[in-house]
């Protein structure tokens, strides 16, 4: 059984974080990652949006993978600081796999990086995989509503 992360670690993850980049936004306002998506701009942070046809999506650059999405942070001399992933359970083992093999780009730092793993979404082979890369890893959590909870006022 893995060990997520505990509330320090995500207050901290989130007080830190500036560059969200968000797997699998729709531009579908229906849909939970518009919708977390609009919180997380509306409380500051920038999101980078990785959806497979591109575009724009809340009125920022969609890239079709994660890899440009780095590539794009990496030339701003930007770190990614969380990766929000909203896909199926059965695709986060090659989600983390793709992670893992692009840490070499310098806009992905291990000690800082933490990839969020949205509520009712978790793998075990997934969070193996982001503790062999050496990352943390919070899955089957909403990044919105633990926002909303750690810092209520």
């Amino acid at each position: 059984m893995q060990t997520l992360l505990t509330d320090t670690q995500k207050k901290a993850v989130l007080e830190n974080a500036k560059n969200i980049i968000i797997i699998g936004l729709s531009p579908d306002a229906q849909k939970p990652s518009f919708q977390v998506a609009s919180y997380l701009l509306a409380k500051g942070y920038t999101i980078i949006p990785v959806y497979p046809r591109g575009g724009e999506i809340l009125g920022q650059k969609a890239f079709c993978s994660l890899k440009d999405a780095l590539i794009s942070l990496a030339q701003k001399n930007e770190q990614c600081d969380i990766i929000d992933v909203f896909r199926k359970s059965e695709a986060l083992p090659a989600v983390l796999s793709e992670i893992c093999a692009l840490s070499h780009l310098s806009s992905f730092d291990k000690n800082r990086l933490c990839v969020w793993v949205q509520l009712g979404l978790k793998s075990q082979e997934a969070y193996q995989k982001a503790q062999e890369c050496g990352i943390l890893y919070q899955e089957d959590s909403c990044i919105e509503i633990e926002h909303q909870r750690l810092f209520a006022s």
